[in-house]
């Protein structure tokens, strides 16, 4: 399997080494040179196996260049019940990403029990150790730059704290997250974890990483790595879950499925879309944003307009307060035909501040071919939501979940399964989960009063060469 850039500019590249770089030469995104297909007799044979034996069935078609033993071992060694079931009281199931049946076809798919709470857990902890194999294996280090709205950052650094030959720079907006987030990721004490909070939001950070990755001479000489979404190594393993929550969901490859997904960055619904590319019968990916509805108004309307800093909204769903997607860019590619000019004159205006309009292109009447949909959500949505799925289904919700339900009541189909993606454990938004219910939400014993640990984070302006001072600093 072969990995080809978005923007056409880059040479092909095997799975190991788009793993280690991040983003493309030019700038792009990595994508399988073509989608692996998934006949109906290997959909069959996947009905009954283990997360683990799924992890590696889906994965040997994408990492091709790992020994299949070698592969297997990571994904037994990864995909565990000590690692992803976190024993919280009302899971109905001691398996990994259970369905939860809310009424007749509407299910939640628990994503979020692994150890930060958070469905990042689901990838992260196998790129912590396809890292640490590539590495040793090629006798290097790598220096990983992300940046975080939330979720991501604790879900790396947990999946990297004490992986040799690994260091984590991470960026985040010191003020735009929950206090639980803040405290999962600077509380790490760590020798190779560096956090770092940016006077901003996450769109700066996100900037910032782009920033250095595009700077070939730096990201070379200090070994720069990626673990945002836009590492493909994140999208492929995000891929199982869809092949596990339609399995779980269904007991014929004749039955479709929708999966209604709360949307910031893309990198989630982006391994749907591509599930849905490589055969799995989805019919509707039904994409849930929040006041940040950037995303929902290009469904809707063609348009891609993402917003400068000082307009993206601080709302009560924290991790999709995002105006650049980053792996929209990879969904794109697929619409306009995987034509790499087309991407890269259109991220030409997107890098220089403007937008794009798809919708007198002739690429818009393709959008059914995809099965997107999309809605937004809002605060005062938000509390309701939350409410009413504590009052008719006895179970507490995250934000960022109550986005998704939201949205998927309102393009659900009665004749068939929607599953709607849990994104995190209402314990990191304890705010407004009290806000909403007037109670506060379970939590792990291990995360009891984790904000009023001492707390290990540098504070910096929005700018990039203040980030590489420090990475430098710290590497020498």
């Amino acid at each position: 399997m072969q990995y080809l850039s978005t923007r056409g500019q880059s040479p092909q590249l095997g799975f190991s080494d788009i793993l280690l770089g991040g983003l493309m030469q030019d700038g792009g995104l990595s994508l399988p040179a073509e989608y692996p297909q998934i006949t109906d007799a290997e959909l069959s044979a996947m009905r009954g196996m283990s997360y683990a034996e799924l992890a590696f069935t889906i994965l040997s078609k994408f990492a091709t260049d790992i020994p299949a033993e070698d592969l297997r071992a990571l994904t037994a060694k990864t995909y565990t019940e000590q690692v992803y079931c976190n024993g919280r009281p009302d899971s109905d199931a001691k398996q990994i990403t259970p369905l939860r049946k809310l009424e007749n076809n509407l299910y939640l798919q628990e994503l979020s029990n692994g150890p930060t709470l958070a469905f990042k857990d689901m990838a992260m902890q196998l790129l912590g150790n396809l890292f640490e194999y590539v590495l040793a294996k090629r006798g290097e280090e790598i220096n990983i730059l992300g940046a975080t709205s939330g979720d991501t950052g604790s879900a790396a650094e947990y999946a990297m704290r004490g992986k040799q030959g690994v260091r984590v720079f991470m960026l985040s907006p010191r003020e735009n997250m929950s206090a639980f987030q803040r405290a999962q990721m600077y509380s790490l004490q760590d020798a190779n974890i560096f956090n770092i909070a940016v006077r901003g939001m996450f769109d700066d950070a996100q900037d910032i990483v782009k920033a250095v990755s595009n700077d070939l001479d730096f990201k070379a000489q200090y070994k720069i790595g990626a673990v945002n979404s836009i590492n493909w190594g994140r999208v492929a393993a995000q891929i199982i879950y869809y092949f596990k929550g339609y399995l779980a969901a269904t007991t014929s490859n004749d039955h479709e499925v929708n999966f209604a997904v709360p949307s910031g960055n893309f990198g989630n619904i982006c391994a749907g879309h591509i599930a849905r590319m490589m055969g799995l019968p989805i019919r509707k990916l039904i994409l849930a944003t929040n006041e940040n509805n950037v995303l929902d108004e290009f469904f809707r309307t063609g348009a891609y307009k993402p917003r400068k800093t000082a307009d993206v909204k601080v709302t009560s769903s924290p991790s999709m307060d995002i105006s650049k997607a980053s792996n929209f860019e990879r969904f794109v590619f697929d619409l306009v035909g995987r034509d790499p000019k087309v991407v890269a004159e259109l991220w030409k205006a997107v890098d220089s501040g403007g937008y794009f309009d798809l919708s007198a292109t002739p690429y818009w009447t393709r959008m059914e071919e995809f099965g997107f949909v999309s809605g937004a959500s809002s605060h005062a949505d938000r509390l309701a939501t939350i409410r009413r799925v504590h009052k008719d289904y006895g179970l507490m919700i995250d934000t960022h979940t109550a986005d998704g339900i939201k949205v998927a009541l309102e393009h659900r189909d009665a004749d068939i399964p929607t599953i709607v993606l849990e994104t995190a454990l209402p314990a990191k938004f304890e705010e407004t989960i009290i806000e909403a219910l007037g109670e506060k939400p379970w939590r792990p014993a291990s995360m009891q009063n984790i904000e009023a640990l001492p707390q290990r984070v540098e504070e910096m302006p929005v700018d990039v060469q203040t980030v590489k001072d420090f990475v430098v600093q710290h590497t020498r």
